[in-house]
Parts: structure tokens; C-alpha cells; sequence
């Protein structure tokens, strides 16, 4: 048994040594537990250590350990269950246990194992002694350490959610959501922004339904909480009730039956000057303690800091949005023959702004031009030379150039100007009385028809490279794909936005369109409508644009149908287009009998005027109503000098041109028009 004498205890002489803790303990016991019987005799300070008067202790060791939480119990057998199963011959355990009035106390008990012969043990003797004193320092520094840990977790996930967020409202919304609430423990904010002048702009409200009247709009000089930390720089605690009454009397009785206690109201301070103020609003407490000050103002410096960078970006997004805006067409034009809806959506619900446009361009002889890009970026930039493209491609247009003369311009500009941008861009020229549509891309993706079944298929159109990268590689050749725009179908022009997913294929997106187009509403502007509502639901990181073209039917005005087309000098790309044209003109006005005379003759006099005069040729091919019923070919020059008819030859390579015409046409003529003239000629077809 272990001897022991008051206020100090002798251990024997085979107890091992514990350095830097000292034996001479304030309350210290002793046991002495048969490991056979499983009998524990205590002595008196070991009961007193326990809390276990000795009438109420049966010497059973169970009894020491019911007094215990659960948890504690286990680890004190696991530490003792581990010295008697590895062979050592002491142990030592921290644990608590619970005394008669309900309250814990740290303890400390160590154990020496005594073993038989055969080393199995059979009984351990030990102390048990009160460790509160000596656990006390450490459970502060614990606390401390708890304490500190918290608020450096406090900052840093407020400083996490508040990266990503970018508007005034994406930084509001996150300080209002429950967990951010939750992790400063208050029940509700309130912030200000400070606005020329020293007025201050509520945007964010306390407590649902408890805006104050007159309080959207305060100044700095009233006697408010925010007017008072953003006039002295500094935050202001209010410590309860009687302090917000005393301080602000005309703010608390529209608050006072809300709940509020306290508060803490923080100026937001920015490079040096206010940019505004925010308020925490508590029901549960009557203070700040100074760590809890130090945490709101370190917190209050990274609100700051994000509403700063939100204030500058919603500004320059109401820039580029009132330029974007500026720089896209007020209205479309009322185009004879065609349904066209445009739709435009920026990406997240007006979050960006970009690039992207569309445009739709009348032309002479009932044709329209549609354009659809999508310059690089999102920001007032990207809008800018948006809107500087929209009108150079407007005009080149309007002068009458091929699509791949348009293009080719267009990319030249860009490449141009002052900037690093590309753009993408389709442009199709549609001659609705034929149904003729040439179609050129710079990079953009493909177009889609939706037939009069419904049906919706992708159109392959060969395309060059992007306007500005073109010009720069001297790449500027665009090929012109020409399709037939039968009536009832739609030409879907579209930016990349509608069908690019982050982490999904362009394919299945282009997949995804054609099955909402097929199954979407016939007509243009709900159709339109539809796909926006997919991509408004959708999100994504793109903006939108799109433009729908629907051709009503045969167009055919008074002189029965009308084709022009502009023919520059070293174009062969728009000879072509031109014969093309011609041949699609004939055959739809019900003149297919005669399309090989009637694309020869027209290819031979526009040739004559490119060969034998300076400057572009205009074709006009056009139905004269009857009787009889005639289609005339005009070929206009800026050449005064009249054509005459020469004799080939037998070897001639030359000289035969206005022979053909006399051949085969059934009239010829030439017609002065002032600086040039016009050489037509006139062919008889049958009555539709």
C-alpha cells in the first residue's frame, strides 16, 4: 500500500519519474485496485478527489467509473487496457468526472502495474489527483487558440464568397444569405453607398418589411448610424437598446419592435475614402467584446474592398450596356416577302456585356442583307468596335459589293483600327423574289434551315477566317456558298453562345438547337422567344444574338419579279455569283425553258463591260408583264462609247458577243444614260 502523510504524497521506490511536473499537489489520492476480486480500495483524499463520500462507495471500481461521462470512462479504460496488454508497467490518463452538483472536473490518474511470476498482472496501485489548476492555463490557451481560429475562419470564408462576387447585389446577396448571417451571428444588414454630393443610397435593408420611410436617401450630416461612421471614419457599437434610443431617437422608434439590441455599424473605406457604410443588427446580445470589435473591422475592410471593385464593374457594365444598346439597330426594317425576328440576350442575365450583333440591311431589287458577329471579349471595348463593324459592313453593302467583297472590307477595317480584337461573322444576301441567298462566314458557326415541315438541318458554308485575323495573315478570300431559300423555310443565324455549354461538345449543342427548332413554333417571333427561354433558363457564360429569316412566298411586285447585282471590275468570285443568280432568277419566274440562252447572253454582255470599260457593270434582270409576257436583261457601264458589232473571224477570239445576243435574244438594244449606258435585251417566256 502506498504510504501517504498529509499535504504531500511518497510513491515507492520503483515509481517512475515524471519530468517538469511536480509531486506536491494541492489535492492528490492514492487506490489500490486487485485486479482478480476487482475490488479498488481509495483512501480519503482519493474520495475527495472523486467527489465519492466513502458511505456511498460499495470498493467496486465500476462505481468510480458510473461517475463519469461515457466518453471519459473509455478513455481511461482504453489507457489502462493498454499498459496491462502491452506489458508496461505504468500508465497515465487525463480525464473528468462528474461531481454531485452536475459539474465536471479534470483529473489525473497514474497507475503502476504489479505482475505474478508468470508476468500476467494482478494488481495496479497509483494516485488520483485533481488537475483542474494545472489544466487551467492550457484549457485558456485552447480557448484562445478556438477563439482565434474562428475568426480566422470568419475571414476567410467571407473573403471566399466575396471573390466571386461581382455586382453591388452578387456582394449583398452574399453577406444576406443565412450561412454568411450565421457566421456573424447577427439576425440581419443594412448598407449605404455614398453618392456625389453626400447623399447616401440605401441598398440593402434590414430586417424584412422594416424599411424605415425617408431612409432610401439620407445624407451625411443627419443623425443616422451610417451617416455617423462614414462622416467620422470609425466604426460605431451600439451596446443595446437604451444606447440606440439615446444615440438616434428619430431612427429607433421604427425599429424598436423589431428586436434589435444592438449593432454594429462599420464605414467602408476605400484607397482612403468612404465609399459607404454597413450595418449588422443583433437580437441576442448587449456588447462587443474586443476581439469581436477587431474581427467586424477587419471584416468590414474586405467588404469594403469587394464593394469598391463591384461599384466600379456595375458602372462600366451600365457603360457598355447603354453603348451596346446604342450601337445594335432601334427597329427592323419591313422587309416585302420576309418574317425576320432578332433577339439578343447577354450572358447571365445581364451580368456581361459583349461583343455580339446582329443587323438586318435592305437592298435594291428586293434583296436583304443579314448579318450576324460576335467580336472577342466582353466589355465596353468589344461593344465599341461591335457597333464600328455593324456600320462599315452596313455600308459596303449598301454600295452594292458581293457578300465576299463585304467581308473582305470588313476584315481589312478591323485589322485597321487600334485594337487586338477579332470577330466572327456570317453574312447572308438573300434575293427574296428567287429565293437565292449567298451566304459568306468569317469563323462563324454554320447556319440552319427549318424547312416547311419542320424539319431543321445545318447548312455547310466553306468560310475564311475571322475579321482582323484574315487581313493580318493576308488570307482575305471568302468563299460564297449559295443555297435556295425555298417559301415557308427559315434561315436561323445564331452567335456561338446559343449552342456552346461549359463541359459540353459543340455538336451536341448544335443537336440541342436543331431538336428545339424542329419542335418550336412556326412562326419567326415566337420561335424566337422560345429559344431565348431556353437560354435564359440555361445561363451560361456567353452572350446570344440571333436573327430569323422566313421568306412569305414568291415575291412579285407589279413588274413580276426583279433581280440586281453589283459586278466589280477583277471579281471573278462575283461573275460567277451573278450567273448563278441569273439562272435561279429564270427558272423561279417560270422561265426555265430558255435559262441557258438567257445566263449566256448576260454573262457575255456583263463580260463586254468589264473588259472594255473602267469601272463595275450593273445587272438588272427583270419580268415585263405582258402581253407578251418578256424577261429583259440590262447590263449598265460608266462608258459613254456605244458597243458595235465587229466580224470575228474564223480565228477571232473576240467580236462575237453582240452576235449571241442578236441570235438569241428576241430584241436589242443600247440606251444612253448620261456618263454610260445600258445594253439590254429581251426574251419572250410563257405566261405563269
Amino acid at each position: 500500500m502506498v504510504d501517504r502523510v498529509a499535504g504531500a504524497q511518497t510513491l515507492p521506490d520503483d515509481w517512475p519519474a515524471d519530468p517538469g511536473r511536480s509531486l506536491t499537489l494541492n489535492l492528490m489520492g492514492s487506490f489500490d485496485w486487485d485486479l482478480a476480486s476487482g475490488l479498488m480500495h481509495l483512501d480519503p483524499p482519493a474520495h475527495e478527489v472523486l467527489d465519492l463520500p466513502p458511505d456511498e462507495y460499495d470498493g467496486r471500481r465500476a462505481s468510480v467509473m458510473a461517475r463519469m461521462p461515457s466518453d471519459e470512462a473509455a478513455r481511461l479504460d482504453a489507457g489502462v487496457a493498454q499498459a496491462l496488454k502491452s506489458g508496461r508497467d505504468h500508465y497515465g490518463v487525463y480525464f473528468r468526472i462528474r461531481r454531485r452538483d452536475g459539474t465536471l472536473r479534470w483529473t489525473h490518474s497514474q497507475g503502476c502495474v504489479r505482475r505474478d511470476a508468470d508476468g500476467r498482472p494482478v494488481r495496479v496501485i497509483g494516485i488520483v489527483r485533481d488537475a483542474t489548476a494545472e489544466l487551467a492555463d492550457s484549457t485558456a490557451r485552447i480557448a484562445a487558440d478556438t477563439e482565434r481560429r474562428w475568426q480566422t475562419s470568419v475571414v476567410e470564408a467571407t473573403t471566399a464568397a466575396l471573390a466571386h462576387a461581382r455586382t453591388v447585389q452578387d456582394v449583398i446577396d452574399v453577406l444576406k444569405d443565412t450561412h454568411g448571417l450565421e457566421i456573424f451571428g447577427a439576425r440581419s444588414l443594412v448598407m449605404g453607398l455614398l453618392e456625389p454630393g453626400g447623399r447616401i443610397h440605401l441598398v440593402a435593408e434590414g430586417p424584412q418589411e422594416a424599411f424605415v420611410p425617408g431612409t432610401r436617401y439620407t445624407r451625411v450630416d443627419e443623425q443616422y448610424p451610417m451617416s455617423e461612421v462614414i462622416r467620422n471614419l470609425a466604426p460605431r457599437f451600439i451596446e443595446g437598446p437604451e444606447d440606440f434610443a439615446g444615440s438616434y431617437p428619430v431612427l429607433w422608434p421604427h425599429i424598436a419592435g423589431l428586436g434589435v439590441r444592438a449593432a454594429a455599424y462599420l464605414p467602408l473605406i476605400a484607397q482612403g475614402r468612404p465609399i459607404g457604410a454597413f450595418g449588422l443588427l443583433y437580437d441576442d446580445r448587449t456588447g462587443f467584446t474586443a476581439e469581436e470589435r477587431n474581427l467586424l473591422v477587419a471584416i468590414g475592410s474586405t467588404i469594403a474592398q469587394s464593394v469598391q471593385r463591384a461599384v466600379l464593374y456595375d458602372q462600366e457594365h451600365d457603360l457598355a450596356e447603354g453603348l451596346q444598346q446604342a450601337m445594335l439597330p432601334r427597329r427592323i426594317p419591313d422587309v416585302p416577302g420576309a418574317q425576320i425576328a432578332v433577339r439578343y440576350r447577354s450572358a447571365r442575365m445581364a451580368r456581361d456585356i459583349g461583343g455580339d450583333w446582329y443587323d438586318v440591311i435592305t437592298l435594291p431589287g428586293g434583296r436583304v442583307g443579314a448579318v450576324i458577329g460576335d467580336v472577342q471579349g466582353h466589355d465596353t471595348d468589344a461593344a465599341a468596335v461591335m457597333g464600328q463593324l455593324r456600320i462599315v459592313l452596313r455600308a459596303y453593302a449598301a454600295e452594292g459589293h458581293t457578300p465576299a467583297t463585304v467581308m473582305a472590307r470588313a476584315s481589312a477595317f478591323l485589322d485597321e483600327l487600334d485594337t487586338d480584337r477579332f470577330a466572327t461573322c456570317l453574312y447572308a444576301e438573300a434575293d427574296l423574289s428567287t429565293g437565292v441567298v449567298q451566304i459568306v462566314r468569317a469563323g462563324h458557326v454554320d447556319p440552319l434551315v427549318r424547312d416547311t415541315d419542320g424539319s431543321c438541318r445545318r447548312i455547310p458554308v466553306d468560310g475564311g477566317l475571322p475579321l482582323g485575323l484574315s487581313a493580318e495573315f493576308g488570307r482575305l478570300e471568302y468563299p460564297v456558298t449559295t443555297v435556295e431559300l425555298d417559301p415557308g423555310q427559315t434561315l436561323l443565324l445564331y452567335t456561338d453562345g446559343l449552342v456552346e455549354q461549359p463541359g459540353a461538345d459543340l455538336d451536341d449543342g448544335l443537336q440541342l438547337l436543331t431538336a428545339l427548332v424542329r419542335n418550336g413554333p412556326r412562326d419567326p417571333q415566337r420561335l424566337a422567344d422560345r429559344l431565348c427561354e431556353v437560354v435564359d433558363e440555361r445561363g451560361g457564360d456567353d452572350d446570344v444574338a440571333l436573327l430569323l429569316l422566313r421568306r412569305r412566298g414568291t415575291l412579285t411586285p407589279r413588274s413580276g419579279g426583279r433581280l440586281h447585282q453589283h459586278v466589280a471590275q477583277n471579281d471573278p468570285e462575283a461573275l460567277r455569283s451573278a450567273r448563278h443568280m441569273v439562272r435561279s432568277a429564270v427558272v423561279a419566274w417560270g422561265a426555265g425553258a430558255r435559262a441557258d440562252e438567257i445566263e449566256l447572253i448576260a454573262d457575255e454582255l456583263v463580260t463586254n463591260a468589264l473588259t472594255h470599260t473602267e469601272g463595275p457593270a450593273e445587272l438588272t434582270v427583270r419580268v415585263v408583264p405582258g402581253p407578251p409576257r418578256r424577261l429583259r436583261v440590262e447590263v449598265e457601264d460608266g462608258s459613254s462609247a456605244l458597243p458595235r458589232r465587229r466580224d470575228a473571224g474564223e480565228s477571232g477570239v473576240s467580236g462575237r458577243g453582240l452576235l449571241l445576243v442578236d441570235l438569241l435574244a428576241d430584241a436589242w438594244g443600247v440606251d444612253s444614260r448620261g456618263g454610260g449606258k445600258c445594253v439590254w435585251c429581251a426574251f419572250g417566256v410563257p405566261e405563269r
